[in-house]
């Protein structure tokens, strides 16, 4: 007997969700049911696809649903994910709205999937910049506590949307062409052909960016760590898919670059990293496009931080629509079916 599967969404983020099911033989159920705001038909994985506008009679006849699309298509899990839970249906949501109730768990499997409880119905999917953070972190903070974080991201324009990727080609295309490049603001602040913009969601009161604030709180909670220190600088670059990060970590502990190349290079102690060692070796967004690095979270350029004592910098790269998505949520459902909490 296999699970009753739906996707809310049909961004980017959603078709690699139905993607990922097929590719670790999810046990789903019939066919998915895909839903937006509008019924229509749309193009999924090379595939056409019936999707049906969300109501509360479909999410009763499923037991599992991803909200999906832009940050959960926007707002989505406000409106739909206590009715999809009323009516039975486990949520793991992808939308930022939920990511700091206390009562709901931000869940990494690789770190705190211990969160989840036969009583858990609600399981939010953290940030994409956070993830591959966190996953690089989090096996050098069990072995010496970090202190303090400084990170600067680079993040490709799929981790804002569809419409982001297509604004990148199109600048582009102009640019190639000689031709005027036509922003659009409601997409990105500034050009993003050959353009880096440190600008990535609102600006807070502090100065910081929601995205920056994000990646402080949500690795806080993740962490259960409420009083580490996080600063980060996001921007947005001219990549199509694949975030990667400047990480300088301090601990309380005794740590070094050698000693963290040997806790990040050990399978066990690192779940889903793969290490590529030291300084003069590391990753590149297109390294992700090889079939065994897609889910993954590499890290390279492990050194000694030569100003503090136990500090290094580093280096990570990851796919966000995969591990820092749609990846991340279906391996959080794929525990629960093993622990028998689905």
């Amino acid at each position: 007997m296999g699970i009753k599967v739906g996707v809310l969404g049909v961004g980017p983020v959603g078709e690699h969700i139905v993607r990922v099911l097929e590719e670790m033989n999810f046990p789903v159920d019939g066919e998915i049911a895909i839903m937006a705001t509008s019924e229509r038909t749309e193009i999924i994985n090379n595939k056409s696809v019936s999707v049906q506008k969300v109501n509360a009679d479909i999410l009763k006849g499923l037991d599992l649903v991803f909200f999906a699309g832009k940050e959960g298509a926007k707002g989505a899990s406000m409106k739909w994910a206590d009715v999809a839970v009323k009516s039975g249906c486990v949520v793991i949501d992808n939308g930022a709205d939920f990511r700091m109730y206390p009562n709901i768990p931000l869940v990494i499997p690789e770190i705190n999937m211990d969160a989840v409880t036969k009583d858990t119905k609600h399981i939010c999917n953290p940030n994409c910049s956070t993830i591959q953070m966190a996953i690089a972190l989090y096996p050098l903070h069990k072995a010496a506590r970090l202190r303090r974080v400084i990170v600067s991201t680079y993040q490709s324009v799929s981790g804002h949307s569809g419409a982001g990727m297509d604004q990148l080609n199109n600048e582009l295309m102009q640019a190639f062409s000689n031709e005027p490049i036509k922003e659009n603001p409601y997409i990105f602040a500034r050009s993003i052909a050959y353009n880096c913009i440190p600008h990535i969601d609102r600006f807070e009161m502090n100065g910081y960016t929601r995205e920056e604030m994000k990646m402080l709180h949500e690795t806080r909670k993740i962490f259960d760590e409420p009083n580490l220190l996080i600063s980060a600088t996001t921007v947005r670059v001219p990549v199509l898919v694949g975030h990667s990060e400047s990480v300088n970590a301090e601990f309380t502990e005794p740590m070094r670059a050698h000693r963290a190349i040997e806790i990040l290079s050990d399978s066990k102690l690192s779940p889903g990293v793969v290490c590529f060692g030291e300084a003069e070796h590391y990753p590149v967004p297109s390294d992700l496009e090889k079939d065994e690095w897609k889910d993954a979270v590499l890290v390279g350029r492990i050194r000694d931080d030569m100003t503090a004592p136990n500090a290094i910098n580093l280096w990570c790269v990851s796919d966000n629509l995969r591990k820092g998505a749609a990846t991340n949520a279906v391996q959080i459902a794929a525990q629960m079916l093993n622990r028998g909490l689905l």
